[in-house]
């Protein structure tokens, strides 16, 4: 199975699966000397664990990471930094009904196809507990980026049909994780576990959207071809579990515009060029402008509901069938902060690379 490992110089390779002894990673290509906060590692992982609410997987995970290289006293040795967090609360009794079914939206009949073989307990690789990896990764490329003062938010803004109607530069994203939405409008964060609870008590599950926001990116990030910034964070948040569409900047909304009203104008002010608008997200010809980055990502509902379903088994047969077990209605609490890890690790990937861009 390929595919493993995302990054150029900043890389972050993961392995385990779901109901399996542990998950893991390693990440190679972090400079030598940058101090590591435990703590704060530990804090995003929170952001992102089951079991904190009733809107999100009842799984009880503690996900306490243990680290096996690259860390000495503390700071980074510049050596590839494993990791593992082990798996403490398996039930595999949970899917044995589901062996033989194809189940609609699942990754079930590609891997069978593909590979010959699936690993039936909570789906293996494919799960979503394989995201927490990418948060560890994230968190220390997070803590590098902190030395260039650059910042990775993001929040919660629609589920369902409830949207947050307001420009990011309108909220206090520091309130984002003062809610179990992670929406950092009180009210609206309200609405929106309400409709989760509401699908959740039917059986059912419920999508949206996650906006992100990179803060303070240097000029001249990302390469003018193939590996464009905007394109690689595209990969990035289309590579999480769920993911259904991605957009930057003024995304589909800028198509319904004219060019004299697209085009962002520049301007000077005490010799620091910027722009008077910010339709371009941060990103003009693939590289970074200096302007903010912005995108959102869109989520589809979790596949696996506990109504009954109509599907098929290995065999063609039809059969039905229900889920059963600890799942999330809704993905996108847990999710914030997974898309704030793989823009941190896109970010910090192309700041390493842009140092050797030039003399």
């Amino acid at each position: 199975m390929a595919g493993n490992t995302f990054g150029t110089l900043f890389k972050l390779s993961t392995f385990g699966e779901s109901h399996g002894v542990a998950l893991g990673g390693i990440i190679d290509g972090c400079p030598a000397g940058l101090k590591i906060d435990l703590s704060f590692i530990s804090n995003e992982l929170a952001k992102r664990r089951p079991g904190q609410s009733k809107i999100v997987s009842q799984r009880k995970e503690q996900d306490e990471i243990e680290f096996l290289s690259g860390l000495y006293q503390g700071k980074t040795t510049g050596a590839p930094i494993g990791f593992i967090i082990k798996n403490t609360d398996v039930k595999s009794k949970d899917y044995n009904h589901l062996k033989d079914v194809l189940r609609p939206s699942h990754a079930d009949y590609t891997y069978i196809e593909k590979y010959g073989i699936r690993h039936t307990d909570g789906g293996g690789r494919s799960s979503a507990r394989e995201t927490v990896c990418r948060v560890v990764g994230g968190a220390i490329a997070k803590l590098l980026l902190k030395k260039y003062k650059i910042t990775v938010q993001a929040y919660t803004s629609q589920v369902g049909n409830i949207i947050l109607n307001k420009n990011y530069k309108e909220l206090n994203l520091n309130t984002t994780y003062d809610n179990d939405v992670h929406c950092p409008d009180a009210s609206i964060a309200q609405q929106m576990k309400n409709k989760i609870e509401e699908v959740r008590k039917e059986g059912d599950t419920i999508g949206g959207t996650i906006t992100c926001i990179v803060y303070s990116v240097p000029v001249g990030l990302g390469e003018p071809v193939f590996d464009k910034l905007h394109a690689d964070l595209g990969k990035a948040m289309l590579s999480i579990n769920a993911a259904k569409g991605f957009e930057y900047g003024s995304g589909f909304e800028g198509t319904k515009m004219k060019g004299s009203e697209h085009n962002d104008l520049f301007i000077s002010n005490k010799n620091k060029v910027s722009t008077i608008t910010n339709y371009s997200g941060g990103v003009q010809g693939g590289v970074s402008n200096g302007q903010d980055i912005y995108c959102k990502v869109a989520f589809k509902p979790v596949s696996t509901i506990m109504k009954e379903q109509k599907s098929i088994n290995k065999e063609g047969n039809e059969v039905v069938y229900s889920g059963k077990g600890r799942h999330d209605p809704c993905v996108l609490p847990r999710a914030v902060v997974i898309v704030e890890a793989m823009a941190a690790l896109v970010i910090a990937d192309h700041l390493l690379r842009n140092k050797t861009s030039k003399i």
